[in-house]
């Protein structure tokens, strides 16, 4: 039997329960880290951050997450190797052992303000950003990829999807995001260093291929290439109409077929990575004009981006029923759109954190009251807590990366305080951040291994530490 990626990731068989963790009568606050002998990938900075960061935190258990949470990438994922004598990372998702565009950047960004006193650390980043130019330069429509780029995909998932499935390619949904990050991961690595090592030729090969590729979904001359199918019985695993996805009119946003959560896009206009591309789009122009001296790109770049700006000004927004208008999460371009949130980064909830939009901006603040409440139907409020979810885990299933999040994004104290003691109580006792956990019992969760959340708790906890060390202080 074949079992899709769903049915893997809550324990491997059709409609599984959602896995339950081992009842503890209490924490014993040992360390959940692997010993260090096991360790993939140790940095000096890293380990001096989680003490330095751990004395500030007043609350025991709150504590003992951090310094769980904050190097799992480190730990457990990272692969490090050599490609024609210069670095190579591979980093994985966690229990799926395959490099997630999006994942892959996410994670390393948490140590990112580390990067300037760690030669090691500077190597792994110099490691990833070759890595994903390879990558993207294999398929620009791929999401997720092969550590061996000879290899066909090993995801049981995947191996039948009709689409143009490469060597090296893990799975083959595309989604915006997938290119957005690796840009997002190359300025911010530029804006620290101002080193330009990492932006070779088969760099801008991959951010020109990048910016044909959105073009190319603009679908201003017809579909273009890109098509997905897959045998599933949920709907948000495969492309309607031979695998095109739903009709779009053309007016300049680009065309998605997968949400960040993997799930297919219901009208393909999704708005949050669209917004997102703009702002990626200016930032590759940086990196383009400021490590190389390449105008040509940059220009490309930032007229793509003033392009899709001015389409999401004039198709991007809607009115809820009580009349407050607010970002639309999809719209097709012939009217049509929609509105709910979900976890997953780029989401509506998550556009200031990205500095997508200002967090004081109206229009965001407006939509992200909407998400957090009863006009998002994947907003979920129960015994163990409240949150946003999506459609990838199903109804009452909160991912605590919306909560944390919301505390990136927050200048409340007391929404913060809510959000870290939601996030403290839900662990299920386990010491780290899952991907859902149901909305009336925290024990019932999937994956207990994602470091992407892990790493963003581990984010929310450094910058609290920097920005409002108050908010850490004594227990919640």
């Amino acid at each position: 039997m074949i079992l899709t990626r769903r049915e893997t990731l809550l324990g491997g068989a059709a409609g599984a329960a959602l896995v339950a963790s081992p009842a503890l009568a209490a924490a014993p606050l040992a360390s959940k880290r692997p010993p260090v002998t096991e360790r993939l990938f140790t940095s000096r900075a890293v380990e001096r951050e989680i003490v330095h960061v751990s004395a500030k935190i007043g609350d025991p258990k709150l504590r003992w997450m951090f310094a769980n949470c904050y190097p799992n990438t480190l730990d457990t994922t990272v692969r490090m190797s050599t490609v024609d004598g210069a670095p190579d990372a591979f980093v994985i998702t966690g229990d799926i052992p395959c490099l997630w565009l999006r994942d892959s950047s996410a994670q390393l960004a948490p140590y990112l303000h580390l990067v300037r006193d760690d030669p090691a650390l500077r190597t792994l980043f110099h490691g990833l950003i070759a890595r994903q130019a390879r990558s993207i330069l294999i398929d620009p429509y791929a999401n997720a990829f092969m550590q061996d780029p000879s290899a066909r995909t090993n995801l049981g998932w995947a191996k039948d999807d009709k689409t143009e499935m490469k060597p090296g390619v893990a799975e083959r949904k595309w989604e915006i995001d997938s290119l957005c990050y690796p840009m997002r991961l190359a300025h911010d690595y530029w804006q620290t260093t101002r080193d330009p090592a990492p932006f070779d030729a088969r760099w801008a090969a991959a951010a020109r291929l990048s910016i044909a590729t959105f073009r190319e979904q603009q679908r201003k001359d017809g579909p273009g290439p890109y098509r997905f199918l897959r045998e599933s019985d949920r709907n948000t695993e495969t492309q309607p109409l031979d695998g095109y996805g739903n009709p779009s009119r053309p007016v300049g946003l680009i065309h998605c077929g997968f949400r960040p959560s993997d799930d297919a896009c219901l009208y393909p206009y999704l708005i949050p990575a669209n917004l997102f591309a703009v702002s990626a789009l200016r930032e590759l122009a940086v990196v383009a004009q400021g490590a190389r001296g390449d105008a040509a790109l940059a220009q490309d770049a930032t007229a793509l981006a003033a392009e899709v700006e001015q389409a999401l000004l004039e198709h991007g927004r809607m009115r809820l029923r009580d009349g407050r208008e607010v970002w639309a999460y999809e719209v097709d371009g012939f009217g049509n759109a929609i509105f709910m949130d979900d976890a997953n980064v780029p989401s509506l909830s998550g556009l200031a954190y990205l500095g997508c939009v200002a967090q004081s901006d109206p229009l965001w603040q407006r939509t992200q009251a909407a998400a957090w409440g009863p006009d998002n139907p994947y907003f979920f409020k129960g015994k163990a807590g409240e949150g946003i979810g999506g459609p990838h885990a199903g109804l009452r299933q909160i991912w605590p990366m919306s909560l944390i999040v919301r505390a990136l994004s927050s200048d409340d104290p007391a929404v913060i305080r809510a959000c870290l003691k939601t996030l403290r109580e839900t662990d299920a006792d386990t010491g780290f951040i899952h991907e859902t956990f149901d909305q009336d019992d925290a024990r019932k969760f999937t994956r207990p291994w994602f470091a992407w959340a892990n790493g963003l708790f581990g984010e929310l906890i450094v910058r609290l530490a920097n920005t409002r060390p108050a908010l850490l202080e004594g227990t919640l």
